[in-house]
């Protein structure tokens, strides 16, 4: 039952009939399935619905409650949809044609504005068959009825920079082969588990998961954060004194400011993570350099890696740039006369309005530069804080379920294609049980929506340079990638491999054109039924030559290529019975692989592109889709021990 609060929130009154957020202006409706169409009313209220040539009628239930399944509906359009009951509502501009969930952490949630070539992308954007709405982040300890918001866009130039980039390059890539509307539901939220998107019955339901719930007790953890945000508060203030509202900090970014009363901090980091915990709003951080006299009065280059959200730059008291942009790289010119001999201030003013803050990233991406000689400005930094306000709600990623009940369950059960989903990396830590937790979440969608095993589509982890991993100390991001592969077993599912787009120094690689035309490629053929390849090769088995493994592959029909000017087969590792792995040569012999290395005289095992970060992996098939990375051996892994407890 819809409660009250939601109904006054909304401006309806409980005799009105309603529709769920979902359905507005500009939506897409599912082609060729049963459309459920369900909303609110008065108790026994008569509701009819009207859409192209159909009229469907029904009454509320009890608890006010209703719904009716329109027939399918070939794709086409405009049309209205109409719901009639002691009042009338219209919506307009309906499209009829393929819808898909976009789904995930914030490689999903990323938009086109950020994307390459963003400027010559939104220009060309003319898709007014292409629908978009964005779900609302927001949280919840229990399954939500209705959305707190979201609005259906049309894709234009003037709306596209905030679309969901890998949704939107999928869908243009669909609409271009299909000529049919796409519409796109965006729920996703950045740096969030793939707990936190599956119900809690799922988890109940399921052995691994079965006890995960225990006596964790939600209200309590709602207590625990009030508690955390007042330590913080005390903290700050014990440090300088009170935070007040309109402080006199004008002169916080002058040369001759004396600093040494303020509190350090490490960067670079995220200053919830140097004790700041769920601080939001403005902090000062100040640093000395020293320059010699040669450096006096020429320009220099500062760098500050990334600043979440927003900065404002000072050097010895000159502005010298400032972003907006999270994860934007800082890097200023300082104009020839403001250095000089000796000490010189830099002050950066930081502005977060949610989530993480402050000055982060690569710690060689903090330097200054002058007369070709630079200084690192990693370490310790004075700060003091400006204003702020401590954000004590339940993060997504704090309990199981909250995002299920707030961005998934509320949609349920709106007609659909399929789902494409771009998650994993905040899972990587635990990588072995996603095994159990990322298709425990597919089957509980798909059970949910009751329209069958749906096509859930998904992209796999991108080269990145999380920790380090490889071979020889593990490798996280390579064991979430297996887990990922393994899902494949569910059916209906398919995999982009982009393993050769990555970033090293960048989670959230901008070449989201290929990640949306490797999805597109897999619909197109197993949902859509063109024909083409649609997956770069996927190894299959292995055979021990002497001192060789041959290599056997599905999706390599047509041969191999590699994308290497010299033609050479990177990315192997070879190892025997004492698990040691070492670099290996390659070479396609008669449509298999052969890999061999001259210090592994007896081979057991093959590894390819095991890495978090593995830019050399060059393998590809004739159709241009890179290999899938892989092991022969089942060695236990650094992720296998590590189980999600609530705490």
């Amino acid at each position: 039952m819809i409660c009250l609060a939601l109904l006054a929130g909304t401006g309806i009154s409980q005799a009105n009939v309603s529709l769920p957020r979902i359905f507005n202006d500009n939506m897409v409706l599912q082609r060729n399935k049963p459309i459920p169409v369900w909303g609110w009313a008065a108790p026994n209220e008569k509701v009819t619905v009207q859409f192209n040539q159909q009229t469907k009628t029904t009454k509320a239930d009890k608890t006010g409650q209703w719904k009716v399944v329109l027939d399918a509906e070939q794709a086409g359009g405009p049309w209205q949809l109409a719901v009639k009951g002691k009042n009338a509502l219209a919506i307009s501009n309906v499209m009829v044609g393929e819808v898909w969930i976009c789904s995930g952490q914030s490689n999903m949630e990323w938009t086109v504005t950020n994307s390459n070539n963003k400027d010559q992308e939104i220009a060309n954007a003319q898709f007014p068959q292409i629908r978009h709405i964005k779900i609302p982040n927001t949280t919840s300890a229990t399954p939500q009825k209705d959305l707190p918001g979201g609005s259906w866009e049309v894709c234009s130039p003037q709306t596209v920079g905030n679309f969901t980039a890998v949704g939107y390059f999928f869908a243009r890539e669909l609409f271009q082969r299909l000529n049919v509307p796409i519409g796109l539901i965006n729920t996703s939220w950045g740096g969030t588990m793939v707990e936190t998107w599956a119900s809690r019955e799922a988890f109940e339901r399921n052995e691994e998961f079965k006890n995960l719930f225990g006596n964790s007790n939600f209200a309590q953890l709602e207590n625990n954060l009030q508690q955390q945000a007042s330590k913080v508060i005390q903290k700050i203030e014990a440090q300088q004194g009170p935070v007040k509202p309109g402080m006199n900090t004008s002169t916080w970014k002058n040369a001759d400011l004396d600093d040494a009363g303020w509190a350090t901090m490490q960067l670079p980091a995220l200053w919830e993570t140097r004790g700041l915990e769920n601080v939001d709003g403005v902090l000062w951080f100040r640093k000395t350099v020293n320059l010699t006299e040669p450096q006096a009065g020429k320009a220099g280059t500062l760098e500050l890696a990334q600043i979440d959200d927003i900065d404002e730059t000072f050097v010895n008291g000159v502005r010298v740039g400032g972003t907006a942009q999270y994860d934007a790289l800082r890097k200023y010119t300082i104009p020839a006369g403001v250095l000089k001999a000796g000490k010189n201030s830099i002050a950066v003013k930081v502005t977060d309005g949610g989530g993480g803050g402050g000055i982060y990233g690569d710690a060689a991406g903090m330097k200054l530069t002058v007369d070709q000689t630079s200084q690192s400005l990693a370490g310790n930094w004075q700060y003091r804080v400006e204003s702020m306000h401590t954000n004590n709600t339940v993060a997504p990623n704090s309990y199981p379920t909250l995002l299920y009940n707030t961005m998934v369950n509320p949609i349920i059960p709106y007609a659909i294609q399929g789902a494409i989903w771009y998650q994993g990396e905040t899972n990587a830590g635990r990588a072995y049980q996603y095994r159990k937790a990322f298709p425990l979440m597919i089957n509980d969608w798909r059970q949910r929506w009751n329209q069958g095993d749906f096509p859930f589509y998904f992209v796999q982890l991108a080269s990145f340079n999380a920790g380090n991993g490889n071979t020889q100390q593990g490798s996280t991001w390579a064991e979430l990638r297996e887990a990922q592969t393994k899902t494949l077993s569910l059916p209906n599912t398919g995999m982009a491999v982009t393993i050769d787009i990555g970033e090293s120094k960048d989670i959230h690689p901008r070449n989201k054109q290929d990640v949306g035309k490797r999805l597109a490629a897999i619909a197109l053929h197993e949902q859509y039924k063109q024909t083409g390849e649609w997956s770069g090769p996927l190894y299959q088995s292995m055979q021990v030559k002497d001192n060789k493994i041959e290599l056997t592959f599905d999706h390599a029909a047509t041969g191999f290529q590699v994308k290497d000017k010299y033609g050479y087969i990177k990315g192997f590792e070879i190892a025997g019975a004492d698990k040691k792995f070492h670099f290996a040569q390659a070479l396609v012999v008669g449509g298999k692989l052969l890999v061999w290395s001259e210090q592994v005289a007896a081979p057991v095992a093959v590894r390819y592109a095991w890495a978090d970060d593995m830019p050399e992996a060059n393998l590809y098939n004739k159709e241009g889709f890179p290999a899938v990375p892989f092991r022969t051996d089942t060695w236990k892994g650094i992720t296998e021990e590590t189980k999600y407890e609530i705490k």
